[in-house]
């Protein structure tokens, strides 16, 4: 059982990273913008667009320089040799400058739903593996019925890299606890990547359960975000997009980044978390999440009003 757990909370860490490159993205971008060549570069390498122009579920292609509402898939992706890879994250963020708030939904990974382009139901983390980021793109906004706009992907170890990019994280910790071999004190802790990993993990020894990693995550979120906007060193600073650049793929192209951080550089202080309710079941001696109709139009009905549509 406590392997199974380990497993799980190994699973929940990429949010982190998902909401740590995005902000990082909008947060750090007016001093992207005075270095623009050597940056501009880096996230050269992290472009990567795909087939379709802009989704279905809209009409006319989202503008930024309008500060229009826009929508991220996340994907958090374990690629191993010999295989496709699986999206054991996937996270929606919503982000809308006229609330001036961003609002992420985690989507578990065992949730039972059609794959579009497949014709079949199955774990929706199972779009990855059968037709990667777009097919991905596409289950999802059937799920939840809004066009998402934009993905990132990013590399399991990705969230190490980033810490260690910034020089670690210091994070005030109120419960004493170990976890893989590293003992956490209450109190201030620096933790370098690899710590910071362990740290956000811990789920089952914490007895507020999800709400405390949630709070540790949040933690490392913040900290990374002030270490990166503290920095007035070039050298620190192309160290993180180095590691943003190896980690994490997107159709975003730099002049979006920018875009981006000049229109809505203060959501990223406001991030709220939705959650998906389901019932646990198996299916053929398979475990999946059934969400109910009614709880699915709840999600749509708040992500759409977050996106104005």
């Amino acid at each position: 059982m406590k392997a199974d757990n380990k497993k799980k909370e190994k699973r929940s860490w990429p949010r982190i990273v998902g909401a740590i490159a995005l902000v990082l993205i909008i947060g750090t971008g007016a001093y992207a913008y005075s270095v623009y060549q050597s940056v501009s570069n880096a996230v050269d390498t992290m472009h990567q667009p795909i087939e379709r122009e802009k989704s279905e579920k809209r009409e006319k292609e989202v503008t930024l320089t309008k500060k229009e509402p826009f929508s991220v898939l996340m994907l958090g992706v374990d690629e191993r040799e010999g295989d496709s890879g699986r999206s054991d994250t996937m996270i929606v963020l919503t982000v809308n400058p006229n609330n001036n708030s961003v609002k992420m939904l985690s989507i578990p990974r065992d949730t039972r739903t059609e794959i579009v382009g497949k014709g079949i139901e199955d774990k929706i983390n199972h779009a990855y593996a059968f037709g990667g980021v777009e097919m991905s793109l596409n289950t999802v906004e059937n799920f939840l019925d809004i066009p998402i706009d934009y993905y990132m992907q990013i590399n399991m170890e990705g969230f190490k890299d980033i810490v260690d990019a910034v020089g670690g994280v210091t994070v005030n910790n109120d419960l004493d606890f170990t976890y893989e071999g590293v003992h956490f004190t209450k109190g201030d802790v620096t933790l370098n990547g690899e710590k910071a990993l362990k740290y956000s993990r811990m789920r089952y020894d914490d007895p507020r359960g999800d709400f405390g990693r949630q709070l540790r995550q949040r933690q490392i979120i913040q900290a990374v975000i002030k270490e990166g906007a503290s920095l007035s060193s070039l050298t620190n600073y192309n160290e993180i997009f180095g590691a943003l650049s190896k980690n994490i793929k997107t159709n975003l192209t730099f002049n979006q980044m920018v875009d981006i951080q000049k229109n809505y550089k203060t959501v990223g202080d406001h991030i709220k978390q939705l959650t998906v309710k389901g019932s646990g079941t198996k299916i053929n001696s398979i475990y999946y999440l059934i969400v109910t109709t009614e709880e699915r139009g709840r999600l749509q009905s708040e992500l759409k009003t977050q996106l104005e549509i």
